[in-house]
């Protein structure tokens, strides 16, 4: 007797992955309807043009038309038609304002942008993502636009200055375009003139009024200590406050390993392991020991097991996924977790004990990792080391390194043999070698800026840094042989357009650029020793950085170029990155005996986080270079007018931009200001050379600048020439430099 097919079960060919009896016509399906047609359809008309029925596909199709019109593929017109971009000469792109009023269509398609007018921009906010017809030539030759469509808005809340005139509140935005928002009195939330303010925008701006806000939280004074801070954190919306469930939830973990959790774990606190951080580092995500093995070295990278207390879906992961990141600054740090999990619990705290996962690796004398275990395990730090302290013990200096530690030289020495062989490896593979020059801005006891010094960096942090990655590569190696769905860290070689624009800069400059170098990181690297003896080396190599392409997150494994590695996932920081605990996860689940397909994460699941976290790693390093420049600005208020000896370190056609010596600050020495003469750029932007005089800057050239203005607001110096390059030179070795 044949079976009885279940309540719902269909005979024949099975249901689509929409899970209806007629799919959801695709993308390219609904496009080729549109063509076919030729005109703007109505939702109705188009359904019946698709053969589209039923309640749930057509809910199902209204949605996938919303996603195509969000995804700028189509164009919803104001009678709610559906329309082809491409028959109405359409551009979809972001808006950047100026603060002059005009702004540019910055295009999806990466093709040139598109001066929008003052009159278009009156309906406009930065960041708005619209539909352009493009309809002639405007500023400085570009197409001109006008829009089509406002497809979404980029903001919803604006940071900014609150302003009374002539009996009216207003908030003039923060940032290059000085946005205004009047703020009606009943919505100033108690705001005064010159405070600093965070407004919710209630209605936006149109061609006939401007936009409307409310006032959601007073700030405070602009020259308040950490102001540069809080400015950061409002207009970047990153989360400070934590929702009381994941509060309530860290701390439910308690202040110390519980016995039931160490069962079933490698124990690993009879061996000394380390902690290497910078002096400021408050969670410590990684510890690390080497030993001698035969004629190869141990090396172990133990990491804070932060999977284990951040489960899936529970509240701390939901909010350490929304972070996906911790932020630093140079006054404070806005955690991924918690603090009395990123700072106590999960944190490789000198002697507690504390969980870990493991990468236990066999390394040999030539740098290859010829076998990699990885396990759950339980340790207790040995010391809580920093590099300065490590760098001292390893050169036989110790300075002010406390005398305990000294027992810890075998372990340092060996620590220091395996970073030789690691380095020896890297430059066999060609990862890019950019030693850019960093800073550190220095804070007085009531938050404002002291000084600005340089982050000098030593073997000992590369040394960390090579353990770390030998560990990545092995967790990346891990996840692919065992083709399981997980985020790796890839790095593409750079785009056509890019690497062409460095060969033009790098051939002026007699340098051969071969076309081996777009896709071989070690003909890269030949660049970057061509231009190591030049004086303008930082500027140059700036340049070759600009030309890479942007590192990611995502599941499909491309390499990472500027590495040179053909595998690389990031497994060494989940107490600050998310992408780190997924991959804690997948290794936590293969090594318990799970099955790859049997993980809590698909595909599309792992190709959204991938999306979120690196756009969530974007917006932490752009508000951290917020504030880096206005504490910059702040440091130099009380300079201006002094005059100072600096480096041309870029060259357009409104001016020079030139680097303070010793103080890594950069400002602007407008065109106007180089001399009574008609300056011209030239050399593909390599020198500015004035048409009478012949006077010519070029980058490197050493020269002294006054500062004459310090704008805050925008984080931007302006300079005057002061001195030529010998003048310069003379000031330095007046100094004794």
């Amino acid at each position: 007797m044949p079976k009885r097919r279940k309540v719902g079960q269909r005979r024949g060919r099975s249901r689509s992955a929409s899970g209806y009896r007629h799919p959801v016509p695709e993308p390219r399906v609904i496009v080729q309807a549109l063509e076919s047609k030729g005109t703007p359809v109505g939702f109705e008309p188009l359904a019946d043009l698709l053969r589209v029925t039923g309640e749930q596909p057509l809910k199902a199709l209204r949605r996938r038309l919303q996603r195509m019109a969000a995804n700028g593929q189509l164009l919803i017109n104001r009678r709610g038609d559906y329309c082809l971009l491409g028959k109405i000469d359409g551009v979809t792109g972001v808006v950047s304002a100026h603060r002059d009023g005009f702004g540019f269509l910055i295009p999806e398609d990466g093709s040139t942008d598109v001066y929008l007018s003052y009159q278009e921009m009156r309906q406009l906010l930065n960041g708005d993502r619209v539909v352009a017809r493009v309809s002639g030539t405007g500023r400085g030759g570009r197409p001109a636009g006008s829009i089509v469509e406002i497809l979404e808005r980029g903001k919803q809340t604006a940071v900014g200055a609150y302003q009374r005139e002539h009996g009216i509140g207003y908030v003039v935005e923060s940032g290059k375009s000085s946005q205004h928002y009047v703020v009606p009195d009943h919505h100033r939330g108690g705001a005064k003139p010159g405070q600093l303010v965070k407004l919710v925008i209630t209605e936006y701006p149109s061609d006939r009024r401007e936009a409307q806000g409310k006032i959601l939280k007073v700030l405070g004074d602009p020259a308040d200590p950490g102001m540069a801070t809080e400015l950061a954190i409002e207009s970047f919306e990153i989360p400070t406050e934590w929702p009381a469930e994941v509060g309530a939830a860290a701390v439910s973990w308690g202040d110390r390993v519980r016995p039931s959790d160490k069962r079933q774990r490698e124990d690993l606190r009879n061996l000394p392991l380390v902690t290497i951080d910078g002096a400021d580092a408050r969670d410590f995500d990684d510890a690390v020991y080497a030993e001698p093995a035969d004629d190869e070295w141990r090396l172990i990278v133990a990491i804070a097991d932060v999977s284990h207390y951040v489960r899936q879906g529970d509240a701390l992961d939901q909010e350490a996924q929304r972070r996906g990141t911790s932020v630093y600054f140079a006054d404070r740090v806005v955690p991924m977790l918690p603090e009395s999990l990123s700072n106590g619990l999960c944190s490789l705290n000198p002697n507690v004990d504390r969980l870990c996962m493991v990468c236990d690796m066999l390394v040999t004398k030539q740098g290859k990792v010829t076998k990699a275990r990885f396990y759950k395990g339980v340790m207790r730090s040995a010391a809580r080391l920093t590099y300065q302290e490590v760098d001292q013990l390893q050169r036989g200096t110790p300075g002010s390194t406390k005398t305990k530690n000294f027992k810890l030289i075998t372990q340092i020495n060996n620590l220091y043999s395996v970073f030789r062989c690691f380095l020896n490896a890297r430059r066999r593979r060609g990862a890019l070698d950019l030693d850019l020059p960093e800073v550190r801005i220095e804070l007085d006891d009531s938050g404002r800026v002291k000084g600005i010094a340089p982050r000098t960096r030593t073997d000992a942090h590369r040394l960390i840094e090579e353990c770390m990655v030998a560990a990545n590569v092995q967790a990346g190696k891990f996840i692919a042989r065992h083709r399981m769905t997980n985020l790796y860290r890839v790095h593409a070689p750079p785009n056509e357009d890019d690497f062409e624009e460095l060969r033009v800069l790098m051939q002026q400059l007699g340098i051969k650029v071969t076309d081996q170098a777009c896709t071989d990181p070690r003909q890269m690297n030949k660049i970057l020793q061509a231009i190591a003896p030049r004086p303008d080396y930082p500027v140059l190599a700036v340049a070759v950085l600009r030309s890479l392409s942007l590192a990611v997150y995502q599941p499909k494994n491309i390499g990472h170029f500027g590495l040179g590695l053909s595998t690389y996932a990031h497994f060494t920081s989940p107490i600050r990155r998310y992408p780190d605990l997924l991959v804690h996860r997948g290794i936590a689940h293969l090594i318990s005996g799970g099955k790859p397909g049997a993980f809590g994460y698909d595909l599309q699941a792992m190709e959204q986080a991938g999306k979120s976290t690196s756009m969530l790693e974007r917006r932490a390093e752009g508000a951290a270079r917020y504030v880096e420049a206005r504490y910059k600005c702040a440091f130099m208020l009380n300079r201006v007018g002094e005059v100072l000896p600096g480096k041309v370190t870029g060259v357009t056609h409104f001016g020079l931009f030139v680097t303070l010596d010793d103080l890594y600050v950069e400002g602007l020495i407008h065109v106007t200001s180089l001399g009574n003469d008609y300056f011209h750029c030239e050399h593909g932007g390599l020198r500015m050379t004035g048409e009478r005089s012949g006077v010519s800057y070029g980058l490197g050239d050493e020269i002294m600048v006054r500062v004459l203005r310090v704008n805050m607001d925008e984080a931007k110096l302006d300079f005057a020439l002061a001195g030529n390059r010998a003048e310069g030179k003379a000031y330095r070795r007046r100094r004794g430099s």
